[in-house]
C-alpha cells in the first residue's frame, strides 16, 4: 500500500493530479490510513500510470475512462481500442492542419513587419482586425 506521496513518485504524477483523478473516480484508492491518508495499492498504480500515459498521447479524461474500461474488460475487441485511436488520429492532424496554417499566417504578418522604430506594425492591426 502507498500513501499519495509514494503513489506521486511512483506514477510521475503530482499529487494533486493523482486527487483529482481520485476524485472524478479514474482511479479508487484502496482506503485510507489510521491517519485518513488514502492508500493506494499496485494495481491503482497501474492504473494512474495508464492514465499518465494517456494523458501524454492527447486523451481526454473522458476517452482515458473509456481505455481504462477497455484496459480492464479481458472480453474486449482490439478493434474497439483501434477505433478509439484512430478517431484520435484524425483530431490531432486537424490540430497540426490548424498549427500549419497559423505558423503560416504569423510567418506572413511578421516578414511584412518593418520591426523598426515606426509605431506602424502589420501585425498588431491583424490581430485587431483591422482591415479585413
Amino acid at each position: 500500500m502507498f500513501t499519495i506521496g509514494a503513489a506521486a513518485k511512483r506514477t510521475d504524477l503530482p499529487t494533486k493530479t493523482i486527487r483529482y483523478y481520485a476524485d472524478i473516480g479514474l482511479v479508487v484508492p484502496d482506503g485510507r490510513s489510521d491517519k485518513g491518508y488514502r492508500l493506494f495499492d499496485d494495481r491503482a498504480l497501474r492504473r494512474l500510470i495508464f492514465v499518465r500515459r494517456a494523458r501524454a498521447f492527447g486523451f481526454s479524461i473522458e476517452t482515458c475512462r473509456t481505455l481504462l474500461a477497455l484496459y480492464t474488460d479481458q472480453t474486449r475487441s482490439s478493434a474497439d481500442v483501434k477505433a478509439i485511436a484512430l478517431d484520435h488520429l484524425v483530431e490531432i492532424d486537424q490540430k497540426l492542419a490548424e498549427l500549419q496554417n497559423l505558423r503560416d499566417e504569423l510567418t506572413h504578418l511578421a516578414a511584412s513587419c518593418a520591426g523598426d522604430s515606426r509605431a506602424d506594425c502589420p501585425i498588431l492591426s491583424a490581430m485587431a482586425g483591422d482591415g479585413s
